[in-house]
């Protein structure tokens, strides 16, 4: 028996039913709204903020002894070296002070007269005692760019 001629006429796709693209739309807003999630939450837990001494002292009661990023300005003529790190006193505006104990290595930029952050806790609840961890020294990027290989101190030494 002969065979039939195969008949290549265009046929055109089924129509995609209303509740096929109200699926297809629903699945692609959720991934849209998991993928924003994910970001979001992502950039709120890399950010380091920091408090100052002024924040700090006037929230005393909520901070307790929690950990915190304690910013303020080393107040000259107090910075106490010892062989476990060192003692100063951290400023705010006006009479605001706070007295940091740190435990470890300052770094080398560390001296008086400069805004610093510290990391650490109070020693209680209702002292100004702070317990520091960690110290970092705050700069700008155009003192950066300005001396890219050395750091002059307020007193002229270079480190």
């Amino acid at each position: 028996m002969p065979e039939a001629p195969l008949d290549l006429t265009p046929v055109a796709a089924p129509r995609a039913s209303g509740r096929s693209r109200r699926r297809t739309v629903g699945v692609l807003a959720v991934l849209a709204l998991a993928v924003l999630a994910l970001i979001s939450q992502g950039l709120l837990h890399s950010l380091n903020y920091f408090d100052t001494v002024d924040q700090v002292l006037a929230s005393r009661a909520t901070v307790g002894t929690s950990v915190v990023r304690l910013e303020g300005v080393v107040k000259p003529h107090t910075i106490l070296r010892t062989a476990s790190g060192a003692s100063f006193w951290l400023t705010g505006s006006g009479t605001n002070e706070v007295f940091v104990v740190e435990r470890g290595t300052p770094p080398q930029l560390f001296q008086a007269s400069i805004p610093v952050v510290v990391v650490g806790h109070f020693a209680s609840r209702t002292t100004t005692t702070f317990l520091g961890t960690q110290i970092m020294v705050k700069h700008t990027s155009s003192y950066i760019s300005r001396h890219p290989h050395r750091v002059k101190a307020p007193n002229g030494s270079v480190r």
